[in-house]
């Protein structure tokens, strides 16, 4: 089974303490390729340290909407000049949640338009994080779209079937963390068991969401290994093809992994 993780943050608490023996423990369970996603502007450097020293590790540039406040100077210019690095290929994550309101709702929007037009420029995958805010994120994903195309990733997701639809027409992939592994996660079992494989990933968000058997241990890119197991029994499918498919999937979104 060969895997990309195609959402984990290595940086964060619980993981850099002991990152080379979490990237270890994910190599010899077949993880091939880490996305290591950043957060706030302070982390950028980091994160692009990792994937400058680990050869399947990549970074992204990105404000989550949590930070949309402390961040108001992170705009379009900002994100482009610093995706422009070799190992950086996706912006985010970005994008809004309404079930924290850490953040003020108009500056969480207007951040969010910032990163898809860095998108759109750069052609760098969006890295979209959306929780209750099905309606705003679909309504500025198609007026950002009008203004030309970009590629994108709803990551870790939990929206409707409703919203899938509307992701998968606006040609973005979807990635299913272990949340799906959950025994309360029915509604996204029975759209994870729909998805078109062609644009499926699976991911971890690391250190978060630790998928069953591991439920109260800190997440790390090996479980991966799990959450693809689990989703192919879901969907009647051999696991270790579904690892190839979501991986070969992640190259092809990422495209910029494939240099």
């Amino acid at each position: 089974m060969k895997l990309a993780d195609s959402h984990c943050h290595l940086n964060y608490k619980g993981l850099v303490e002991h990152q080379a023996d979490v990237l270890s423990r994910a190599r010899e369970r077949g993880v091939a390729a880490m996305l290591n996603i950043s957060t706030r502007e302070s982390e950028w450097s980091d994160v692009i340290a990792v994937a400058e020293r680990e050869n399947d590790v990549w970074a992204t540039v990105g404000i989550h909407p949590h930070e949309a406040d402390t961040h108001p100077d992170v705009d379009t210019v900002k994100l482009v000049e610093r995706a422009s690095h070799p190992r950086v290929v996706g912006i985010g994550e970005s994008g809004l949640d309404y079930y924290y309101d850490h953040s003020d709702r108009d500056r969480q929007r207007a951040s969010f338009r910032a990163h898809l037009a860095a998108s759109r420029e750069t052609q760098l995958p969006i890295v979209v994080h959306t929780r209750d805010a099905e309606e705003d994120t679909a309504e500025i994903l198609r007026d950002e779209m009008g203004k030309g195309a970009f590629p994108g990733v709803i990551h870790c997701f939990t929206a409707s079937g409703g919203f899938a639809d509307i992701a998968l027409s606006l040609g973005f992939y979807i990635s299913i963390s272990g949340i799906v592994t959950f025994k309360n996660a029915k509604a996204l079992q029975e759209t994870a068991a729909w998805l078109p494989r062609e644009r499926l990933l699976v991911e971890t968000d690391a250190p978060f969401l630790a998928p069953v058997p591991h439920r109260g241990k800190t997440g790390e890119p090996a479980f991966v290994a799990d959450t693809c197991r689990f989703l192919a029994e879901l969907r009647g499918e051999d696991a270790d093809e579904l690892a190839d498919v979501t991986r070969e999937n992640f190259h092809r979104l990422f495209a910029k992994t494939r240099a």
